[in-house]
């Protein structure tokens, strides 16, 4: 095998890497590609279905829940989530949101970001890409986050007649606060990673030729860190967020499934998969 760090080649990453497809062969499926390095430590998880700009079908909701469903080896200190091509995570794949078992992907995207989040050690997203709706989620319930510059953050569901769920709006407010949750979500435009990381949205933003190197300096760092103490500090971060999981919101929850049900959200729909934009009627 060549002799490669956890990135490889960044122009290749962007172009579509052959050698990732050649060498996780067997690895996992196709979609979702699974590495270790340093020695276990770091353990690599690549979205790969550039084509898709990464959106996320079934099968990728399934496999990636349930690489963070299961313990981590004794060895692991990081897992590492990054992307082929010229985007991050498009989210939901809209052309089979309502066929081949993704008509409740709402709460099957819920579970893999639960996962994600609930993951007993440190979990990094490196983004080089724009990371849209579900896209914007998985990035965001991740530990940390280094983005390129040439990074947007978005959620666009305004704009296809959709609304969040409470469990993905909570991260929003968890992460930007109300003002800038107001923002990302009545408004829906996306958002520079410049931007995010002037919030304390992401760590940091840096110019895509630097991403690598940045981020291993990053993984590198945590890979070094005592593991009981990264499982201890992630747990307590973890709890402490969860002081609104007791609020009542089942008529939040009828409202949203309302929207997903509308026929504004077919029109939405179907207009962003034209490459259009929809007028919406309020039914």
């Amino acid at each position: 095998m060549p002799d490669r760090t956890w990135w490889g080649d960044s122009a290749a990453l962007v172009a579509g890497d052959s050698w990732l497809a050649s060498n996780f062969a067997g690895m996992a499926s196709s979609l979702v590609l699974v590495e270790t390095q340093a020695d276990g430590a770091v353990r690599v998880v690549t979205l790969n279905r550039p084509e898709k700009r990464n959106a996320l079908n079934a099968e990728m909701l399934t496999e990636i829940q349930a690489l963070f469903t299961a313990e981590p080896s004794a060895d692991e200190r990081v897992t590492v989530i990054r992307a082929i091509g010229k985007s991050f995570c498009a989210g939901v794949d809209l052309k089979e949101r309502d066929t081949n078992g993704m008509a409740g992907s709402a709460s099957a995207i819920e579970e893999m970001l639960h996962s994600i989040a609930m993951y007993p050690l440190p979990v990094i997203a490196v983004v080089q890409g724009d990371a849209i709706a579900g896209g914007n989620e998985l990035a965001l319930h991740c530990d940390l986050v280094v983005a390129s510059d040439a990074a947007r953050f978005g959620m666009s569901l305004a704009q296809i007649g959709l609304a969040p769920t409470w469990f993905l709006a909570n991260k929003i407010m968890e992460v930007g606060g109300p003002v800038f949750a107001r923002e990302m979500l009545l408004i829906g435009d996306p958002v520079s990673s410049t931007r995010m990381a002037d919030l304390g949205m992401i760590l940091r933003a840096v110019p895509a030729a630097e991403l690598p190197s940045d981020a291993q300096v990053l993984i590198d760092r945590l890979a070094a860190n005592a593991p009981l103490s990264l499982r201890a500090m992630k747990a307590v971060l973890t709890r402490q967020m969860q002081f609104r999981d007791g609020i009542e919101h089942a008529d939040v929850d009828a409202m949203v499934e309302a929207a997903r049900q509308s026929q504004d959200a077919k029109r939405g729909i179907a207009a962003r998969l034209a490459g259009g934009t929809a007028s919406f009627e309020g039914n």
